[in-house]
């Protein structure tokens, strides 16, 4: 089984291993589907302060990530030539940088990505990315929802940890994904209850009790 390979570029590594490292994801990683690196963006600087943003030309507030980091960053991971094409390692390969403006993510598009071998999320911060990241560098731009977030960190995480659920072998019971919510694309899971029977006076739902699984199964599709 191909083990999925997972970088994220980022000045903040030290945001991913309290996540990764824990439940599915950690899991995956020490049954060897799973390799997830966040790797400093800042290693690929080449001056004392470790620099990746700069003033924007034109004016305007705040700073913008630099390109160079991201595309030596690339070149290391044998991504990118040193002129910034493609290598033959990228096709099978999709790198993502996380950006308010990009497409919807959603689970038609965690599933898209399940099927690559690498996947690679370019984090922003500040006040964006240079946009020749998202023109030269990256595959595509994505957003997990309509609102501004101060970095693309926990896109990343969102992103990965969705794909990764997906991909055979992780879940510990693969029909788990067959009748979950958004297993198609207007499908949302029923409500589920557990012992005990009664708690502060709520009751679960008599026809789960019935073991009359017909009855279960109507009640589970149409909610009577």
């Amino acid at each position: 089984m191909k083990k999925l390979k997972i970088d994220v570029l980022t000045i903040f590594p030290e945001m991913f291993p309290c996540y990764t490292d824990a439940s599915i994801l950690g899991r995956a990683q020490k049954s060897r589907l799973l390799d997830i690196r966040a790797l400093n963006l800042r290693k690929w600087t080449h001056d004392k302060h470790k620099t990746v943003d700069d003033k924007p030309y034109g004016g305007g507030p705040g700073m913008v990530m630099k390109v160079e980091p991201f595309h030596e960053a690339l070149t290391h991971l044998k991504l990118r030539t040193k002129d910034g094409k493609k290598t033959a390692s990228a096709k099978k390969t999709r790198v993502i940088l996380t950006s308010a403006k990009g497409k919807m993510f959603d689970q038609k598009q965690a599933r898209r990505l399940a099927k690559y071998d690498h996947l690679v999320f370019l984090c922003g911060r500040y006040e964006g990315v240079d946009e020749r990241v998202a023109k030269k560098l990256a595959d595509e731009e994505m957003s997990i929802g309509p609102y501004v977030m101060t970095g693309g960190e926990l896109a990343a995480l969102v992103m990965m940890d969705a794909v990764v659920r997906l991909r055979k072998g992780v879940l510990g019971a693969e029909e788990s994904l067959v009748e979950e919510s958004w297993s198609d694309e207007k499908f949302l899971e029923y409500p589920q209850y557990t012992r005990p029977e009664k708690y502060l006076g709520w009751k679960v739902p008599k026809v789960l009790l019935s073991g009359d699984h017909g009855k279960i199964k109507q009640w589970r599709a149409f909610g009577f």
